[in-house]
């Protein structure tokens, strides 16, 4: 699956901005969709992940009750709706697909085998 990633820009702390991955091929609903971001001179960390039917959601305790990962399978797209940003989540913003069948989601980065291209989210103070 290729996957395109969209939505990043410059916001101020507490606004909002949602992203979007848009996937190529008629699977998408085969796969886990995760979003996973990494801050300069830090590593990729897991931000929030769906399961394939998209009943299941899993966050990162920093961004619990702020982010939602919503995904809309006839359009093979996943979303990540950012609300009330601060500037520590400023960093480049990667969806990813995991075809992981089994309980929950994964949380690694190597976990994942599919990637859309980052898209820069910058929050100021």
């Amino acid at each position: 699956v290729q996957l395109q990633a969209s939505g990043g820009g410059l916001v101020q702390a507490g606004g909002s901005l949602r992203l979007s991955c848009a996937a190529a091929g008629r699977t998408f609903g085969g796969y886990v969709m995760a979003w996973l971001r990494q801050a300069p001179g830090k590593e990729r960390e897991f931000v929030a992940a769906i399961s394939r039917g998209g009943v299941g959601t899993y966050y990162a305790d920093s961004v619990k009750g702020r982010f939602t990962i919503p995904r809309d399978n006839a359009k093979n797209t996943a979303y990540l709706q950012m609300d009330s940003l601060k500037p520590e989540d400023t960093a480049v913003y990667y969806c990813a697909a995991d075809d992981f069948y089994g309980a929950g989601v994964r949380r690694q980065t190597r976990d994942y085998d599919y990637w859309g291209q980052g898209t820069q989210v910058t929050v100021s103070s």
